[in-house]
């Protein structure tokens, strides 16, 4: 049995779940609409607030799969419920000297030292948000109710300068540390 499977996911106030018989889970709430489908071989019981998640025996799939199926789909839908009901939210910062971004609605420009601005169209689910202020590194807040594609564009934004361990120059998480490696000038010391 997984473990992460085994405890139960809380329904707040203000959301549906219902699953119908192909096994498509849609999740409602104030926040937004999600859907997944879940495998034939976990079974979603929702009773009095509460959503838990059993193995069916009689599936033909493999016990070592059921088992994975069963922390999947628990942590899957408990994603869901929580995007839905309250959000997530990532803040990025460009580190480096002429670093810039600006958006327009949900386009994203991006000047990383390139010979050209980079833009990034983001799909509506995404709602983003720039900060540039004096004397602090230029910052990209996204929020979703879709945990799954968050991180999806984060790591494309992330992509297009990943920080680098000699200088700590690149788009780096809010709070991230990069560990810093001395250059070869500190080895022929």
């Amino acid at each position: 049995m997984s473990r992460i499977g085994k405890l139960p996911i809380s329904v707040p106030a203000g959301v549906t779940v219902d699953q119908n018989k192909d096994g498509m889970v849609v999740v409602k709430g104030p926040k937004g609409e999600l859907s997944q489908k879940v495998d034939r071989s976990i079974k979603m019981n929702m009773e009095d607030g509460h959503i838990t998640f059993e193995i069916d025996e009689k599936s033909p799939v493999s016990q070592k799969q059921k088992q994975a199926f069963h922390g999947l789909y628990r942590a899957l839908i408990n994603n869901m419920v929580v995007g839905v009901s309250e959000g997530y939210k990532k803040e990025m910062e460009l580190v480096g000297v002429g670093y810039r971004v600006s958006n327009q609605g949900n386009i994203i420009e991006l000047s990383l030292g390139y010979t050209h601005p980079i833009f990034i169209q983001l799909p509506k689910e995404v709602k983003v948000e720039t900060k540039t202020e004096r004397n602090q590194n230029p910052q990209i807040i996204l929020e979703s109710c879709d945990k799954q594609l968050l991180g999806l564009i984060c790591a494309k934004i992330r992509s297009f300068r990943m920080p680098e361990p000699y200088k700590g120059k690149g788009i780096l998480f809010k709070g991230e540390v990069i560990r810093r490696k001395s250059g070869k000038s500190a080895a022929a010391k």
